[in-house]
């Protein structure tokens, strides 16, 4: 799916038109909005001051047992992100970083030629990412068609509205594996900064006619009536092809910690309230704004957030709380995240990216290009085509695929769980 990108300037044009048309109060509107989430930012900027973390938490345990209470659910969906603990043990995470290392040395991982054609991120990196570009690792396989994960994912994928009377928007139970990479930063790194941004495209979110639905309270004078988790359109809005973006439906972005790390590790940043998405859809139209601009949206690249237009959600910005081997962390698609911008610390923080993209047809449609990649050993579809495992003799095969992971990866007629 992609969104004509002819003409775009007199296409942001006639939506702002059409938009300022059919909501002639969203300037106040707005206002209401700024003001709700100024309250909101001086909550999370208090919570960082007093040194606690604003981020919700959970135990895998109590996933297990149904013992998530309430306010902890509301806590999530208010926040959009969670840090999930103990998914997997301390020793079991670590003998999958012990075996990443392996991995990446005895392949030369180090050593080969860079052919430097990852540059979705050109524009908010502070230096060339070192994210691993290596997707078939036996330990990835493992952690991704792990039971526990399956639990984790399930869980949080209810947090959606993912049915309307007859209609499954997609079904929470059953995981599609959407293949990513893997990070090791090393202390003293700088090269690995992402300044704030939102994944999932930038001018779409305002173009693409699905996502203009899953938007559409925000231009219909009900900004207070946006549903953040309402899974109607969601897996079907139009995106723009370009080298990395995601072509996959995820209901959360997410990683799996290797290893210990907190603040100052270099590790993600958050901006943790869901108003965030709101303020950033209805920021391009107001007065200060040129009317062909649509606030740091450009083809073909993440949705930038910068203090030129939007100064109030950065008082926000928050590094994540100390997540040890085993953990995971979890944002909803429409958060702003960041990096930060040093590894300050004393040991390699790294993690596996592995989120939730549930059962749908985009994303079974995203399983037929990703198993004939898994077979050769190419990089993911989604990814540049660096394919530096291709004659990786240790990667993973089908040998070491579980039902389960055959299922995820779409190998057998039952996709999921």
């Amino acid at each position: 799916m992609s969104i004509d990108t002819t003409n775009l300037v007199e296409q942001i044009i006639a939506l702002k038109r059409r938009i300022h048309k059919q909501c002639p109060n969203l300037k106040t509107q707005f206002k209401e909005l700024e003001a709700v989430l100024s309250k909101e930012i001086d909550s999370i900027q208090v919570t960082k001051e007093k040194g606690d973390s604003i981020i919700p938490e959970i135990n895998f345990s109590d996933i297990v047992n149904n013992h998530v209470n309430d306010s902890t659910i509301r806590a999530v969906k208010r926040r959009g992100c969670t840090i999930v603990r103990n998914v997997f043990s301390d020793n079991q995470a670590s003998r999958w970083y012990e075996e990443l290392e392996s991995y990446l040395e005895t392949n030369g991982f180090y050593y080969q030629k860079d052919p430097e054609l990852d540059n979705y991120f050109s524009d908010l990196k502070a230096d060339k990412p070192q994210i691993c570009a290596i997707y078939w690792s036996k330990a990835q396989v493992n952690a991704r068609q792990s039971p526990n994960l399956v639990k984790v994912r399930s869980f949080l994928n209810r947090l959606w509205n993912y049915q309307e009377n007859e209609k499954l928007h997609f079904d929470p139970d059953r995981e599609c594996s959407y293949v990513d990479r893997v990070r090791l930063r090393r202390p003293g790194d700088t090269t690995l900064g992402l300044s704030p941004h939102i994944d999932g495209g930038s001018v779409e979110r305002w173009l693409g006619e699905n996502y203009q639905k899953v938007y559409h309270s925000l231009f219909s004078s009900n900004w207070q009536g946006f549903n953040p988790f309402n899974g109607a359109y969601r897996p079907e809005v139009e995106g723009i092809d370009s080298p990395a973006v995601c072509r996959a439906f995820r209901t959360w972005q997410g990683w799996t910690a290797l290893t210990k790390q907190g603040p100052g590790d270099g590790t993600l940043q958050l901006i943790p309230t869901t108003l965030g998405i709101s303020y950033v859809m209805l920021r391009p139209f107001q007065d200060d704004v040129p009317e062909e601009i649509l606030c740091g949206a450009t083809e073909g690249r993440a949705q930038a957030i910068t203090d030129v237009w939007h100064h109030p959600l950065l008082r926000g910005l928050i590094s994540i709380p100390m997540v040890y081997p085993g953990d995971t962390v979890w944002w909803h698609p429409d958060l702003i995240h960041s990096v930060e911008q040093k590894h300050s610390g004393s040991g390699v923080s790294s993690v596996l990216y592995i989120g939730s993209t549930p059962r749908c047809e985009r994303n079974i449609s995203y399983l037929e290009r990703q198993k004939q990649s898994f077979i050769e050993g190419r990089s993911a579809p989604d990814f540049a085509p660096e394919d530096f495992e291709v004659n990786y003799p240790n990667r993973a095969s089908m040998a070491d695929l579980t039902e389960l992971g055959k299922q995820q990866m779409g190998f057998l007629s039952k996709v999921g769980s």
